[in-house]
């Protein structure tokens, strides 16, 4: 498929409500499904041209995820260049679902080469039809971030989006091996969902107050799925080749404020790590690494 370009400032309060308001009931005959359903949709994308990495930001973000300064950004960081394409592929027309109920529920990075701040990049992101799942339907965001005559970055964040399934049997979730034993606890401030949220420009608003969380379903306000995958791969990243995988599988949500615990284990593939309820050993997070 040809991807539509996304130009001007991307992201923003203005793309997030127009990407949930299929959530909305009377919008739509199902909630958070648009007319025409999953059936008649078959694929979308979008791509930015020569988007900057720029230092102030690659610090900032940094700083909010445990990452040393450096004169290349963190493995985790081009995510961020790539998640104004998933809002704009969530609130095209032609998109039957709704941004607002959207689970991210895996995600797989490959860094081919280091990135370094200052570099121009050009960034596609596509969505294929849904996959079937038993509990409604998977959506794999696919992303490449180009630069200097190939591809340096690649990505693929798959959502989940409970309700009516499409055909076909449904595919195993990524495998991953048991969580690491021992480890650390980090101690999660009740602002974290907003700080990260400033960075990275995911402000959906169940990472950003109790009282946004609960009309959406949650006790209180959690923690960005993506923030507890860079911090993972912060506690491990002066030990990672520049070519490199990261695979993870989200599991519970982490609630703020909250005490985690982080643990990791070298093999002979790669690192092993999870971040995990102290208090009855439940995962949050699982993960694994392996060279590029």
């Amino acid at each position: 498929m040809s991807p539509k370009t996304l130009t001007g400032e991307p992201g923003g309060l203005t793309t997030l409500v127009r990407a949930a308001l299929p959530a909305v009931p009377g919008v739509n005959r199902l909630p958070g499904i648009r007319k025409g359903a999953a059936r008649d949709f078959t694929g979308l994308a979008y791509s930015r041209e020569a988007v900057v990495v720029e230092r102030a930001r690659v610090d900032a973000y940094a700083a909010v995820c445990g990452f040393p300064r450096r004169d290349v950004v963190p493995v985790t960081f081009p995510h961020l260049l790539a998640f104004p394409l998933h809002m704009a592929v969530m609130s095209d027309p032609a998109f039957p679902y709704a941004a607002i109920g959207m689970v991210h529920v895996e995600n797989a990075i490959t860094a081919h080469r280091a990135i370094g701040v200052g570099e121009a990049l050009d960034v596609t992101t596509s969505v294929a039809t849904p996959r079937p799942h038993a509990r409604g339907v998977l959506l794999d965001f696919t992303t490449t971030v180009s630069g200097d005559g190939g591809t340096a970055w690649a990505s693929t964040s798959t959502y989940l989006r409970r309700g009516p399934s499409v055909d076909g049997d449904a595919a195993p979730g990524l495998e991953l091996p048991d969580p690491p034993a021992g480890g650390v606890e980090w101690r999660l401030p009740a602002d974290l969902g907003r700080t990260y949220a400033a960075v990275s420009g995911d402000a959906n608003p169940i990472h950003l107050h109790p009282l946004t969380a609960r009309a959406l379903g949650f006790p209180r306000q959690i923690a960005h799925g993506m923030w507890t995958l860079a911090r993972s791969v912060a506690a491990i990243e002066n030990r990672l080749p520049d070519a490199v995988t990261v695979e993870v599988a989200f599991k519970k949500p982490v609630l703020l404020p909250s005490t985690v615990r982080y643990a990791a284990r070298q093999g002979d593939e790669g690192w092993a790590f999870a971040m995990t309820n102290p208090k009855d050993g439940s995962p949050h997070l699982l993960g694994r690494t392996t060279p590029a």
